[in-house]
Formats: C-alpha cells, structure tokens, sequence
C-alpha cells in the first residue's frame, strides 16, 4: 500500500494541484487507514471494511469534521486506483459522509477588531511587522497559508491589492485597503534593510527567513494575551470578522464569496447566519409593524 500512497501523494501534487496541507493529511490518514488494514490487501478492501473502520473511529471520539476528512481521503485515493486499473470498484462510493454540526463562526465585533491593529509597537521591528500582519488578515481576509505565502513582489501598493495562493494552488487577488497598505509599506521600509539580497518572503520571523504559519499564530497569542481577550481567539477568527463585517454593512454574498477565495457559495452562506445586527437593521426600517 505504501507504493500506491507514494503515487497518489505525487498525483496529488502534480495534477490536481492540491495544497501541501491537504496532500500531508490525506497521507496521513491512508497510512492510519493502512495501519487498520493490518496487511490486507487493497484488493479486498469492500464496504463492510470502511464501515468497520469508522465503527473504530466513533469509538475513539474522533470528531465528525475529520471523519468526514478522512473518508474523503480515502473515497479519492480508491478512485486514483481505480483509474489506475488496481481495483474494479470504490468500496467508499456508496458510503455517506457524516453530516456535520453547523457551526457558527467565531468573530469579533468591530470595535475589539480596532482594539487588536492598534495594539503593536510600531517603533520596532517586530511591532511594525505584526501592525502589517494583523492589518492584512483583517484587511484582506486571508487565510494564515495564504499570508505566509506573500512575496513582496505579490503586493501592488499603488492599486492596493495582493496577489495571493489559496487552497487547491488557486490565485487571486485581494482588494486590502489603504490601512494594511499602509502598515505594509512601514514594515518594508525596515524589512528591506534587514533582509538581505534575495529574501523574497514579505513577513519574516527573527532568523530573517519566511514566517510560518505557527509564527503568525504565536505573534496572535501575544497580543490576545496583552489585551485579556479571549483564550480561542486564532488568526481566522479575522478572516471570520473580515466577512460578518462586509456583510453586515451591505456587502452582497456572492461578491464575500470571491473576496475570500471559497470555491462554492455554499462555503460562505455559513456567514448568514451571523449577520443579525443587519437583519434586524433591515427588519426596523422596513416592517410596518417593527
């Protein structure tokens, strides 16, 4: 099986364009799948096998979110050896996938958001760099993988837009508005003198080399803490409030949709949901009985 994961983690890679995340959870879940299989062959793999599989990961409490993860993993790397001529048919073709708990997003209101920008240093380095990175995540509503991934050749400050690389290797380019813009052309000032020749990476950690995405989500923790906000409090939750905010002062869906970079609109409906302050707002103004 290891052979065959090794292919499909290539096909992965070089077909379907997936993202380095996506590519290293899927093989981490086939080499769990494999490790279940205890040395059967891949051949005899049917439906009652996957459905026993999951029966083991309820019993181990693993949520529905990364069932539903796994199963997809599983329900593509069956298809790949299917085409490739290695089994006749998908055990996984006929098995559902858990429906999941709506969730609501987690964001905060505008006035916490403005609390959170202001709160670095900005007459050091490390200040003006996590000004420049809290004001991007907000203004830009980017995922952490997509903001560690800016070079700042990406960054077109005169029309104030970034090109950016979301999931599945898709471009785009964001609209960021004039504060992170702002922000952006501070840190550089300081960034280009430390960096060196030939340093690309827009936001750099200490070493002077490209910051990761737990380095984003460490520089976050600082200032949560600083300011006693909530402890569940993460990067996203900007990228979270960067939609509800859109949406609460008039932005149309489909328009979020394409700011955020979601491939279907059922992905962004999700922000509906939490845009009440508007309804309501909506609902005053229009009901003859409000």
């Amino acid at each position: 099986m290891q052979r065959y994961i090794e292919k499909f983690k290539d096909y992965l890679t070089k077909e379907k364009n997936y993202s380095l995340h996506t590519v290293k959870n899927y093989v981490a879940d086939l080499k769990e799948f494999a490790k279940f299989l205890s040395g059967k062959d891949l051949k005899d793999v049917d439906y009652i096998t996957v459905r026993k599989m999951l029966g083991f990961l309820r019993e181990r409490a693993i949520s529905k979110r990364s069932i539903a993860r796994k199963l997809s993993a599983l329900r593509s790397f069956f298809t790949f050896l299917q085409r490739d001529g290695y089994i006749t048919a998908n055990p996984v073709a006929s098995v559902s996938t858990p429906k999941m708990d709506k969730k609501l997003p987690l964001f905060l209101d505008e006035k916490t958001v403005l609390k959170l920008l202001t709160s670095p240093d900005k007459t050091s380095f490390q200040g003006l760099r996590d000004k420049a990175i809290l004001e991007t995540l907000y203004g830009a509503g980017l995922r952490v993988s997509e903001l560690v991934g800016i070079d700042v050749g990406d960054v077109d400050f005169i029309s104030g837009v970034i090109k950016v690389l979301g999931k599945g290797r898709r471009e785009r380019i964001a609209p960021v508005g004039d504060a992170a813009i702002t922000a952006i052309r501070k840190y550089v000032a300081y960034r280009d003198r430390k960096a060196g020749e030939g340093n690309e990476a827009l936001f750099l950690n200490k070493s002077m080399k490209r910051l990761s995405d737990r380095g984003v989500r460490c520089i976050m923790d600082k200032y949560i803490t600083v300011l006693s906000m909530q402890k569940h409090i993460s990067p996203h939750t900007l990228r979270h409030s960067f939609a509800t905010h859109l949406l609460n002062r008039g932005a149309d869906l489909r328009s979020v949709q394409e700011l955020l970079g979601h491939k279907n609109l059922s992905t962004t409906q999700i922000y509906t949901h939490v845009t009440t302050e508007r309804l309501k707002s909506v609902y005053d103004k229009a009901h003859p009985r409000a």
